[in-house]
């Protein structure tokens, strides 16, 4: 679907500097209704007014972006080192989410959660189709909630039915070991708020 503006963009507003360009705004508002009348499929408002605001911040540079409530949250969680949840490291093995490893003295772990387990279903939906993504966040929530983990394990001939109730996890982002006398190893997998301090420990 292509639609253009009655209105020119290149040619300068009087008022530009002094408040809104009303030119372009009204160019935007003309174009956002012939969205919501023409488009292939029904889209919703705040669907539209999103995919603007991105694009908007997208268009500056590549450093910049919009997050919305989830989105904010997420990077929160990732700059903090703390989120609820189980306590693995997954990834994606023939569309099931694997687990990798239970992290030491968390809920996946006390539970009996192993590496090489394929989670198939949390909480009775199936995992295939989701993406890693979406699978992270359904194990994810408020500490002190459960969520249902159907797994196949190597050498069960049924699927497990694992019942996790979600608590605080802390990932640590430096990871530091002496290799011989003088000589020591120090390894940051992401940045977080307290990374700085943790590297002088």
């Amino acid at each position: 679907m292509a639609v253009t503006g009655s209105g020119h963009a290149d040619e300068a507003d009087p008022g530009e500097s002094e408040g809104l360009p009303m030119r372009d705004l009204r160019a935007f508002a003309e174009i956002f209704g012939r969205i919501k009348q023409d488009y292939v499929e029904p889209v919703g408002d705040r669907e539209l007014i999103e995919h603007a605001i991105r694009g908007m911040l997208a268009g500056l540079d590549p450093h910049s972006a919009y997050l919305d409530h989830e989105e904010f949250q997420s990077l929160r969680e990732g700059t903090s080192g703390e989120f609820g949840g189980l306590g693995i490291e997954v990834g994606m093995e023939d569309g099931f989410i694997k687990v990798i490893a239970p992290i030491d003295d968390t809920p996946a772990q006390r539970a009996g959660v192993k590496a090489g387990d394929l989670i198939t279903r949390l909480d009775g939906k199936p995992v295939k189709g989701m993406t890693l993504n979406e699978g992270v966040t359904l194990m994810r929530g408020t500490p002190g909630t459960e969520v249902e983990l159907t797994i196949m394990r190597e050498g069960e001939d049924k699927p497990l039915k694992i019942r996790i109730e979600r608590a605080v996890i802390k990932v640590a982002s430096v990871k530091a070991r002496m290799l011989e006398p003088g000589y020591g190893y120090l390894r940051i997998s992401h940045f977080q708020s307290h990374t700085t301090e943790d590297m002088l420990e």
